[in-house]
């Protein structure tokens, strides 16, 4: 009568295969992991700025990152650095709207007609090189020591960017699916809404970025030059501010402000905008 086998036999090598190809598994997670690769990339790039700036020991030219942290905590802590951000924040959101719609009407006329079309490239040929920034003195004439200034100076930012992409993704919707929205009886805002626009979204949404992209920077660039307006003031005032008086840490906290809330915008809002348009609809940006 023969022995009855086992039904499992440990065998180390089996073992150790099994434990490698877990690993395998693990790293592979670990590298389709995008927010993961980023944040871990975000923390060598401080932890780079951190030995650095011990190394080089001078606080009035570069302060090591925990100095920049305690300071922007504080600057929280305070209320200041809060209430730049939301002062800088109110007129970004002003200029960045009057500068969509803007960009909205002008795409309209465009497809509309060939007069409208040859208008947005002769406009965007003429305007879209000149830095928004080099407008600030003329809008300070024309629009006097207030928020129209800026406001002017942030709608020329977005306006020709998102005006470019969107009119450049509408022409580019085929033929067919142009056919298939005629055939439903489509037109006017109809066609727009339902064709043109799902269409050219990766367009749009490209002008989109480039256009927030230029006013967020040409934002705090008219601050720094022009300081604050009606008595307050937003994080490039609160950067000036701080340089004049020798606060390099208070500076690089409102730098830090600055990244932080582009990587926030960038991640948060764009990207997922995008999961749920253009990725969920199959078609690359």
């Amino acid at each position: 009568m023969s022995e009855a086998r086992p039904e499992y036999i440990y065998e180390p090598e089996t073992a150790l295969t099994e434990i490698r190809v877990r690993e395998r598994s693990l790293v592979g997670k670990l590298a389709d992991n995008a927010t993961l690769r980023k944040t871990l990339l975000l923390l060598l790039i401080a932890l780079v700025w951190e030995v650095y700036a011990r190394v080089l020991d001078n606080a009035l030219v570069l302060p090591a990152f925990s100095s920049t942290v305690v300071a922007m905590i504080s600057a929280m802590v305070s209320g200041e650095l809060p209430q730049a951000t939301i002062y800088t924040l109110t007129l970004l959101f002003k200029g960045y709207l009057v500068g969509v719609l803007i960009a909205a009407a002008l795409t309209a006329f465009a497809s509309a007609t060939r007069l409208g079309a040859d208008l947005l490239e002769t406009l965007t040929a003429m305007f879209n090189p000149l830095p928004s920034i080099a407008l600030l003195p003329l809008a300070m004439i024309w629009f006097g020591l207030g928020e129209a200034s800026v406001i002017f100076v942030l709608v020329h930012a977005v306006l020709w960017a998102v005006a470019l992409n969107t009119h450049s993704g509408f022409r580019e919707v085929s033929r067919t699916l142009r056919m298939v929205g005629q055939n439903y009886g489509l037109t006017g805002l109809r066609y727009v809404w339902r064709i043109l626009i799902p269409g050219a979204f990766p367009s749009i949404l490209t002008g989109l970025k480039i256009g927030w992209a230029f006013a967020w920077r040409t934002l705090i660039a008219a601050e720094l030059v022009f300081g604050s307006t009606s008595g307050s003031g937003g994080l490039g005032w609160y950067i000036f501010e701080r340089k004049n008086q020798l606060l390099i840490p208070e500076v690089f906290a409102g730098l830090l402000t600055v990244i932080l809330f582009g990587l926030l915008v960038e991640n948060l809002v764009f990207k997922t905008l995008e999961k749920r348009t253009v990725s969920r609809w199959g078609m690359s940006g």
